[in-house]
């Protein structure tokens, strides 16, 4: 007997990844061009923020295929589901920041 998550049905790997590897890329190039661009600022306690932000990224990446592709597909809650994604996909980078620089004593 085979029993499924309703929510999770129709989950296809690849573009899951792929969704993953997007949402942590941005994040992850905004903070190299500025770590790049600034090579003398750079100190071993920025490798946290720069492993925490893009796992965020990861996940807001991921809520979004979820919601714009796999559970609101078609029709008008798609955009309101593409919205609200991306809201959470920012809160995500956000609360992911503030956790690293916690972490690291640099948030006051």
């Amino acid at each position: 007997m085979k029993t499924e998550i309703k929510f999770l049905q129709g989950i296809k790997a690849k573009p899951a990844i792929i969704a993953g590897i997007i949402g942590a890329g941005i994040p992850l190039s905004w903070l190299s061009f500025i770590i790049l661009t600034k090579e003398e600022l750079f100190e071993t306690w920025m490798l946290i923020p720069l492993t925490f932000i893009p796992i965020g990224g990861i996940f807001g990446g991921l809520f979004f295929y979820l919601m714009g592709f796999i559970w609101f597909p078609t029709g008008g809650k798609k955009f309101a589901a593409v919205v609200f994604s991306v809201l959470i996909y920012f809160i995500t980078i956000w609360i992911s920041a503030v956790l690293a620089f916690s972490i690291t004593g640099h948030w006051d």
